[in-house]
């Protein structure tokens, strides 16, 4: 069986016309891409993927400022994709488009989706208008997530602010938008609150892995917690491997992530068929991942999150080394941070 690509989005017609009535031909710096189910079925043939799980990418329905018109258009997205996954249920799945920053529009059109449509999960932008996930005033939108044990695909969008000339949104911002966003689930307290829902985060985290340590430091310095506590909450996020898959950055990733916690992502049709098997070619090659851990990346680790494409292996157990450098790490923190805080 193929790889299983968390990390895919659509482009359904209605929702090209409606980001063209608004004037907006690029998400990220990215011009919108041509889409089409055939489109994407053969990059998967060329991807050796099996099953995709799309998703609307930047901006969802952010650009829409009225709530009736982001959850009409909301509406309209998870329909198409509801029916293009029923049609071919093996091929596809999706993620659910909800109406953010409007929390009662997203709270009833996530209720829909997952309960009537059947979506596999909700596909959260880290930002929307310029409001982060996990500020104040979304806890309902994350008790009806974490009552259906949800799967929610953090996907970045283009900063608050101006944009710099010459730096495409989608090289640098897009890392820094994500990170943005796992820090304030971790920081205020809504990873350890909802902790049924299993959350993805776009290109590998970020600078989640690499900077894990730094921002746990600094909400201990902001709320007194322990940065292994913290520490615990980023390494719980689940993280794809979309554009992020090389020898640069795997080595943070793999030796971050827990077990189970790092799935296939293409980024497909933003990122070309030639991107995409650059980076899967970067996964094949790394000599750090043995057969089983490449066939968990691949397939065995998402199906433990979408269990209705089949049965999944337990997750493999960390390396002994591994186990004892994590468990040091989390020592030096705790140990940090009792000097920090003695008088």
């Amino acid at each position: 069986m193929g790889r299983i690509d968390t990390h895919a989005h659509a482009v359904p017609a209605d929702y090209r016309a409606a980001l063209h009535r608004a004037r907006i031909d690029n998400g990220g710096g990215w011009a919108i891409p041509d889409w089409s189910p055939d489109a994407a079925m053969a990059a998967m043939a060329e991807l050796d993927v099996s099953t995709a799980i799309l998703s609307v990418s930047t901006p969802g329905t952010a650009f829409l400022p009225a709530a009736a018109d982001a959850a009409a258009l909301a509406r309209d997205v998870n329909d198409y994709l509801a029916a293009l996954s029923a049609a071919h249920q093996d091929r596809f799945g999706f993620f659910a488009t909800v109406p953010m920053p409007h929390v009662e529009q997203s709270v009833a059109e996530a209720i829909r989706a997952l309960d009537v449509l059947h979506a596999d999960g909700v596909v959260l932008l880290a930002n929307s208008a310029g409001v982060y996930l996990g500020h104040d005033g979304q806890d309902e939108l994350f008790a009806a997530l974490d009552a259906r044990d949800a799967v929610v695909f953090i996907h970045p969008a283009e900063l608050p602010g101006p944009a710099i000339a010459g730096v495409p949104p989608f090289a640098t911002d897009f890392l820094l938008d994500t990170s943005r966003a796992a820090y304030l689930l971790v920081r205020n307290g809504f990873r350890r609150k909802y902790p049924r829902i299993k959350f993805i985060l776009s290109h590998a985290g970020g600078f989640v892995p690499y900077a894990s340590h730094r921002m746990a430091v600094s909400i201990m310095a902001d709320t007194g917690r322990s940065p292994a506590d913290s520490l615990d909450d980023f390494a719980s996020f689940y993280f794809d491997t979309a554009l992020s898959s090389s020898a640069a950055a795997l080595p943070t990733l793999l030796a971050f992530a827990k077990p189970g916690h790092i799935t296939f992502g293409s980024d497909f049709p933003f990122a070309p068929v030639a991107a995409g098997k650059l980076f899967a070619a970067g996964l094949t090659g790394y000599p750090g991942l043995d057969a089983t851990a490449l066939a968990a990346i691949d397939r065995q680790n998402a199906l433990r999150l979408f269990p209705r494409l089949g049965g999944a292996a337990p997750p493999p157990v960390t390396p002994l080394p591994d186990r004892v450098r994590h468990a040091a790490s989390r020592q030096v923190m705790r140990v940090v941070s009792r000097l920090i805080n003695t008088p």
